[in-house]
């Protein structure tokens, strides 16, 4: 190695042929966050705040701060303490179906923040317009190819493909196969992040190979020292395995629930006496259908938070994907960061050397 090429954060790029073509596969999606790799951290509620967010991006990558269940006073605060802890560019994760959604626009708007990801289904209508109207980029989740074209058309800046291997509230698809069916013919378009899955820069390395701008994790990075999470918590990560995350039952058709991927525990069956108790309550006519999905995403939050800030593993939920057991032990952001890279790298001289 003859040296190395370091960008604004403490990230520096060694100079070999494999982490020289990684950098520039990587430079669309960098140029496009504003980071030196094109690595956005999964917004995880209760976990995505300040502390890892800074972490994530001070490191090199891009932060994302997770709003989830927040009102607009506390994402204005956590947004505050954010840029207390890093000068780097961070975003801020949003939920379309969240009541006050307008509230929490406008405190993106008044920090000036440079990137909303918008999750959780179409955003409503004027959305799309005021969060570019105030300069920042908008960056949505696209879980079909028609829903990609759709956020296309309809000016969105950046999308994510997220597959069913994720942690917390999944699709029904695999990342394997939305990869192969929106990045040939839309990432020329506009940058397109993969997740869903990813522990390893080799795969990284093959998403970027075929056209995609970056990629999204979030499990990775959870046993981070950086992360609030409860040593319990961690724990739970470190001893999974990839067939330990499973996916929430529906249990009443009248009930749309989101699947959720989890380390299975008694919580997983608690979800289906709740989805009982909402349903019972859409029966009486006590609750319209949007409340009720409501009250299971308050309910969801609630669980999150015994197991992530309490650590309770057993009552709580311990959302994860199926990458958990690619999670060996706890490490510092830029360490986990650095290993990925290189594995990346790695791959993509191995291919260049067999070429």
């Amino acid at each position: 190695m003859s040296g190395s090429t370091a960008g604004t954060s403490g990230f520096a790029w060694p100079d070999d042929t494999g982490h020289d073509r990684l950098r520039r596969l990587m430079a669309r999606g960098a140029d496009f966050l504003g980071c030196e790799v094109a690595i956005m951290g999964g917004a995880m509620s209760w976990i995505s705040e300040r502390h890892l967010v800074s972490a994530l991006s001070n490191a090199g990558a891009f932060g994302v701060i997770a709003c989830g269940a927040m009102t607009p006073d506390l994402l204005d605060t956590e947004i505050a303490e954010t840029k207390k802890r890093t000068e780097r560019p961070f975003g801020v994760n949003l939920i379309t179906m969240h009541p006050q959604l307008s509230g929490l626009v406008d405190v993106c708007a008044r920090h000036g923040i440079g990137h909303v990801v918008l999750a959780g289904g179409l955003p409503p209508g004027g959305a799309i317009e005021r969060i570019k109207g105030f300069g920042a980029k908008l960056i949505c989740f696209a879980p079909a190819l028609a829903l990609a074209k759709k956020l296309i058309r309809s000016g969105v800046d950046a999308l994510v493909i997220e597959g069913m291997e994720a942690g917390g509230h999944i699709g029904p698809v695999s990342t394997s196969v939305l990869a192969q069916e929106i990045l040939p013919p839309l990432s020329a378009e506009l940058p397109i992040f993969v997740a869903g899955g990813i522990g390893h820069g080799g795969l990284i390395a093959g998403y970027l190979e075929m056209g995609a701008a970056g990629v999204q994790l979030g499990t990775r990075f959870v046993c981070a020292h950086e992360c609030i999470a409860h040593a319990n918590f961690k724990k739970a990560f470190i001893r999974a395995s990839a067939r330990d995350a499973v996916t929430s039952i529906q249990i009443d058709p009248r009930l749309p629930v989101i699947p959720v991927r989890a380390l299975k525990n008694r919580e997983m069956e608690s979800f289906a006496a709740k989805q009982r108790e909402v349903a019972d309550l859409l029966d009486r006519g006590e609750v319209e259908m949007a409340e009720a999905q409501l009250q299971i995403e308050h309910y969801w939050a609630g669980a999150l938070r015994r197991a992530v800030i309490e650590g309770d593993v057993e009552t709580g939920s311990v959302m994860a994907g199926q990458s958990v057991g690619m999670v060996k032990a706890e490490q510092s952001v830029a360490g986990i960061l650095r290993q990925l890279v290189d594995e990346a790298a790695h791959a993509l001289e191995r291919r260049s050397a067999e070429g």
